[in-house]
C-alpha cells in the first residue's frame, strides 16, 4: 500500500484527507462531486489523491445519476459530494432508485455548522436525514476537530459507511466551519508530530457474501417454473452458468427477462411468454404449481397477472429481508443471492412440462422474428431487436425505463453475445437515464443507450457531462414525438384530452440540441442504415442516432403482432 497522501495545512483539510484516503483503503475509486463552497474541505482533498477519480458534474441530478450508472457498472461504491442547501435535494431521486435497486451509493452532503442552522443563515436547510427512508443508514460528522481522538472516529465511521452500501445508499452529512480553503496555519502541528504510522493499515475492501441457498421446495414437482425477473449480478457469466445448472436440477423451463443475463448468456431460456400467455388455452394448459423467482418479477405485465391467477405457490429468492412481493401471493422468501441458489432432490423424470413451453416459444418466436424481419417503415420494437442481432458481444447496454424497455421483453431473443444490459427499475423512473448511461459507459467498453425522446429530454442536462466521458457512448434514440406507452392505456381512447396530458407531444429538434452540446447526431434512415452505422468502430465521446417512428402506428402494429404471436401458439 502506498503512503498515506495527508494534508496538515488546516484542521479541515487534515480532516478532508483522512476522509479520501479512509475512503481509497476501503476501495472507493470514483467520486463525483457536485460544485460548492462548503463541500472545499472534502473536494480538495478527493481531486489531490491520486487513488481516485474525482469528476466533477454541474447539475446535481445529473451527478447523481452518473454515481449510479458507474456503481452499477463497477459494483463498488461511489462517492457522491455536493455542498449545502438544495444541492442534496437534486440527488434524491438517484437515491431513491440506488435504494430500490440496492445499488453501492455514498452521500455525503457537506453543512453548516449547528451554530448557522434555524437563523436564516444562507444556503442552509434541514439536512438532518434529507433522503428519509430511502438510505440504509445516516450518520452527521462531528465538526472537525485536530485531535486523533476525532480523526480516529471519523475513519471507523466512514469504513462502517462503505461496508454498509452493500445494502443501498448511505448518508452522510458533514458540517464544516470556516476557514473552508486549506489555508495554513498551526492548528494540526500537535497531531502531525504524533501521526501513527500504522493509522489505516487495518482497514481494507470488504468481500462479498457468497453463501449458498438452499431450495427444497417441491423440488421434484413436474410443473415446476423458474422466472428470472431482472438482475445485475457482479459476474454475469457466473450468474448464468448457476442458473443453467439449477434449471438441470430441477427439469424446470426459465422464462428470462430481457433484463436478465440469461437472455444473453447462450442457454435455453422462454424470451417470449408475454405473446404465449396472451392465447388463453396456451395460458391455461401451462398453469405451474410451483414457481422459484429469482430476484424480482419481470417487466411483463401479462405475464404478472397469470403468475397472480395461478394460484402457485411461489418462492421467491432475493437479496436482503424487505418485502418484495409484488403479487400477494403464497409466497416464502429465501434471503440471498440466485447464483447462489443450490437444488435438493433429483431433477423430475416427466419433461412434458418443459417441451410444452419449448413448442410454444418455438411459435410465438417464429412469428416475432418474421415480422420484425419484414421491410417497410420504422417499428418500434425493431430497433431492440435489431441491436440484439448487430451489437459485438459484450456491449453493455443501458435500457430507459417506459416503452423501450417493454419492447426489449417483447422480442428482445435469447443469444450468446453477452451483452450487460443496466437499466433504473428500482422505481421505474425514466429521469438521469442519460447521465446513468454516461456513468455505466465512463471508464469501461463503449456503450449503448437506448431510449425514447421524452426519457431524454428529461435528463437533457446530462449533455453537460459529455465532455467529462471517459469512454464512448451510442445514445439511440427513439423519437416519436411524444409517449409511445400511453398510447397502451385504456385512458388513449378519450382524446381530448389524452394527446395533451397523457401523450405530451413535443417538437423538440434534436440535431439542435446535440449541436449546442457539440454532440455528434445523425438521422437513422433504416435497419440498413442503422446497422451500418452499429458496425462502425465506436468513437470517444458520445453520439446519437435518432430513429423517427409514428407512435400511433406502432402502438396498433405492437397490438397485432401480439396477436398473431398469441394465435400462433397451441396449447
Amino acid at each position: 500500500m502506498n503512503p498515506p497522501v495527508l494534508d496538515f495545512r488546516n484542521t479541515n483539510a487534515l480532516w478532508g484527507s483522512v476522509l479520501a484516503e479512509t475512503l481509497v483503503r476501503c476501495g472507493v475509486t470514483h467520486a463525483v462531486v457536485s460544485p460548492g463552497s462548503r463541500s472545499t474541505p472534502l473536494t480538495m482533498a478527493l481531486a489531490r489523491h491520486p487513488g481516485i477519480e474525482a469528476i466533477p458534474v454541474l447539475d446535481e441530478r445529473s451527478a447523481a445519476f452518473f454515481a449510479l450508472g458507474l456503481a452499477k457498472r463497477t459494483g463498488r461504491s461511489v462517492l457522491l459530494l455536493c455542498t449545502s442547501g438544495t444541492a442534496g435535494a437534486n440527488y434524491f431521486p438517484a437515491v431513491i432508485e440506488a435504494h430500490e435497486s440496492r445499488v453501492p451509493l455514498l452521500v455525503i452532503t457537506a453543512d453548516r455548522p449547528p451554530e448557522m442552522r434555524d437563523c436564516a443563515s444562507g444556503q442552509t436547510i434541514d439536512q438532518q436525514k434529507l433522503f428519509s427512508g430511502y438510505t440504509v443508514a445516516y450518520h452527521e460528522f462531528a465538526v472537525p476537530e485536530a485531535s486523533l481522538e476525532r480523526l480516529r472516529y471519523l475513519r471507523q465511521t466512514l469504513a462502517w459507511a462503505v461496508g454498509r452500501t452493500a445494502d443501498g445508499p448511505v448518508h452522510l452529512n458533514a458540517p464544516f466551519r470556516d476557514p473552508l480553503p486549506p489555508t495554513p496555519d498551526a492548528s494540526c502541528a500537535t497531531v502531525e508530530a504524533v501521526w501513527p504510522a500504522d493509522f489505516f493499515a487495518h482497514l481494507e475492501p470488504a468481500a462479498p457474501v457468497t453463501s449458498a441457498v438452499t431450495f427444497r421446495q417441491k423440488a421434484t414437482t413436474a410443473r415446476g417454473l423458474i422466472v428470472a425477473g431482472p438482475a445485475s449480478p457482479g459476474d454475469p457469466t457466473a450468474y448464468v452458468a448457476s442458473v443453467a445448472a439449477l434449471s438441470r436440477a430441477l427439469g424446470w423451463p426459465v422464462l428470462a427477462d430481457a433484463l436478465s443475463p440469461l437472455r444473453h448468456g447462450g442457454v435455453e431460456v422462454v424470451t417470449a411468454y408475454d405473446a404465449i400467455l396472451r392465447n388463453e388455452a396456451a395460458a391455461r394448459d401451462l398453469t405451474p404449481r410451483t414457481v422459484l423467482c429469482l430476484e424480482g418479477w419481470p417487466t411483463s405485465k401479462v405475464l404478472r397477472s397469470w403468475l397472480e391467477r395461478s394460484g402457485a405457490e411461489v418462492v421467491l429468492v432475493a437479496p436482503g429481508a424487505a418485502n418484495r412481493d409484488a403479487l400477494h401471493g403464497r409466497t416464502r422468501q429465501l434471503p440471498g443471492l440466485p447464483e447462489h441458489v443450490v437444488a435438493e432432490g433429483a431433477a423430475v423424470a416427466d419433461d412434458s412440462y418443459r417441451q410444452a413451453w419449448r413448442r410454444a416459444e418455438v411459435a410465438a418466436r417464429g412469428v416475432i422474428d418474421a415480422a420484425l424481419t419484414a421491410g417497410g417503415p420504422w417499428f418500434e420494437p425493431q430497433v431492440a431487436w435489431l441491436l440484439a442481432r448487430h451489437l459485438p458481444p459484450d456491449t453493455p447496454v443501458f435500457v430507459a425505463s417506459s416503452m423501450p424497455v417493454r419492447d426489449l421483453e417483447y422480442v428482445w431473443p435469447a443469444t450468446a453475445r453477452r451483452h450487460r444490459i443496466y437499466f433504473n427499475r428500482g422505481a421505474n423512473g425514466i429521469d438521469g437515464t442519460l447521465s446513468t448511461a454516461l456513468g455505466v459507459a465512463h471508464g469501461g467498453a463503449p456503450a449503448v443507450l437506448l431510449t425514447g425522446d421524452l426519457a431524454l429530454l428529461h435528463d437533457a442536462n446530462g449533455f453537460l457531462t459529455a465532455p467529462r466521458l471517459r469512454g464512448s457512448l451510442t445514445v439511440v434514440l427513439i423519437n416519436n414525438a411524444g409517449g409511445g406507452i400511453f398510447e397502451h392505456l385504456p385512458v388513449a381512447q378519450f382524446d381530448p384530452p389524452f394527446e395533451t396530458y397523457w401523450a405530451t407531444p413535443q417538437q423538440v429538434d434534436f440535431a439542435s440540441l446535440c449541436a449546442a452540446h457539440r454532440v455528434e447526431h445523425s438521422v437513422v434512415a433504416d435497419a440498413a442504415d442503422f446497422i451500418a452505422c452499429l458496425a462502425a468502430p465506436a468513437r470517444p465521446g458520445v453520439r446519437v442516432l435518432e430513429v423517427r417512428t409514428n407512435r400511433k402506428h406502432d402502438a396498433a402494429a405492437r397490438k397485432a403482432l401480439f396477436a398473431a404471436a398469441a394465435k400462433a401458439v397451441a396449447p
